[in-house]
């Protein structure tokens, strides 16, 4: 392919042209500029304030993602592993099939609400889970056969689902670990985001495995951190 076809790769952030005549229709003024944006993945990142190298964003959704700051790239497939650049750090990190759709698939919104003021985060259940909905894993580790590992069942509800949450526990601190191993820094704290982070017993489970203080995200919103992104970056550009 002829590498002269595609357009010039420009840092994120970078500005790119004014709007024009395009966006003059829509009444934005004339010296409005377009920006290289990120993913949504880096923007959101951004939103919370994590800026510095050491400093580590958990997305508790549907699955389980980590992003820590690094000062140097980290890429390993074997891993599911991938770096961005975004700011002067890079944004290493992976996303875990594990997560929220696995406690979704067994208890629904109420009986979670019901059962969260039982949990005994300071006292573990053993039961080493790996919740998953089906075989395969995508990060810490990349196997397309990895087991789930749901059993045994307890009778107690929330015994049962104290175990799930120690278990994506556990997959989080392996994540950022495995990070670390790879060359990446040391976990210096974490924010987070997702429907997770209002699970305060869970919060302590967390706290407890990953040993670093746990800071307020300023915002979840991506385009709070596409904004941050621009004006991170307003002393540079013309």
């Amino acid at each position: 392919m002829d590498a002269g076809l595609l357009p010039e790769v420009k840092r994120a952030g970078a500005p790119l042209a004014t709007v024009g005549a395009a966006g003059r229709a829509f009444g934005l003024p004339d010296g409005c500029r377009y920006h290289a944006g990120t993913t949504d993945g880096c923007a959101s990142f951004l939103a919370t304030g994590a800026a510095s190298i050491g400093d580590g964003v958990t997305a508790l959704g549907s699955t389980l993602v980590v992003k820590l700051a690094s000062a140097e790239p980290v890429d390993a497939a074997d891993y599911g592993i991938y770096s961005h650049r975004i700011l002067d750090f890079w944004l290493a990190g992976g996303a875990s099939n594990s997560g929220g759709a696995v406690i979704r698939s067994l208890f629904d919104d109420a009986q979670v609400r019901a059962m969260t003021p039982r949990l005994r985060p300071d006292r573990p259940t053993g039961l080493a889970y790996y919740p998953l909905l089906r075989p395969g894993e995508r990060f810490p580790v990349n196997d397309p056969a990895h087991a789930p590992r749901l059993a045994p069942r307890p009778a107690d509800d929330v015994f049962f689902f104290q175990a799930i949450l120690e278990g994506i526990t556990a997959i989080e601190a392996s994540g950022y670990a495995r990070l670390a191993a790879l060359g990446g820094p040391p976990l210096c704290s974490v924010r987070t985001v997702g429907g997770g982070a209002a699970n305060p017993a869970w919060t302590r489970m967390r706290e407890a495995a990953l040993g670093v203080p746990f800071l307020p995200s300023n915002s979840a919103e991506a385009a709070v951190g596409t904004a941050a992104l621009v004006l991170a970056g307003k002393d540079r550009w013309p």
